[in-house]
């Protein structure tokens, strides 16, 4: 590299170092970015487990024989998956929009079947698989809604609900 001197006589390597200083705007604008980051990996990973439960479920333990049951449960695979995916790539409001509506519908199926039974199928609380798929719902369900509030925050007008 080159040096150069500058107008007080110091020398210069000829590359700008850029140092960083905590301004309000700066570090809330980097915590913003990494909470919104993390918020979306933890919600995709209980989509992706979810959706990895059901797969397993529909391919390995015999779901894929239980008539409407067994295609329901590889749409929710599919769908998941796409979903899961999408919130890793896609930094926007939207699959978050889907992760929310995909474990809050998984969920009510999932107690509906617990409770009165769907589709000819009573499900049991119990199972190793079901605790898996219902916890990776409910972490994707509070998760995703939390991160959701935070992405449409930005579109209420200011003075509405206190915004600044």
């Amino acid at each position: 590299m080159k040096s150069e001197t500058d107008r007080s006589g110091a020398r210069s390597s000829g590359v700008d170092i850029v140092t960083s200083h905590r301004t309000g705007g700066e570090s809330t604008f980097e915590w913003t970015r990494a909470r919104d980051g993390v918020l979306r990996g933890l919600t995709a990973a209980g989509i992706l487990l979810s959706a990895v439960v059901h797969l397993e479920l529909y391919s390995v333990q015999g779901f894929k024989d239980i008539h409407i049951i067994g295609p329901l449960f590889m749409l929710n695979a599919i769908a998941g998956l796409v979903i899961g995916i999408a919130m890793l790539v896609w930094e926007h409001w939207l699959p978050t929009f889907l992760a929310v509506g995909f474990a809050a519908t998984t969920l009510v199926f999932f107690y509906l079947s617990v409770t009165i039974g769907t589709f000819g199928l009573h499900e049991v609380l119990n199972g190793t698989s079901q605790v898996m798929a219902e916890v990776a719902e409910w972490t994707a369900l509070v998760l995703g809604s939390i991160l959701l509030v935070l992405q449409l925050w930005k579109y209420v007008p200011a003075g509405w609900l206190g915004r600044r």
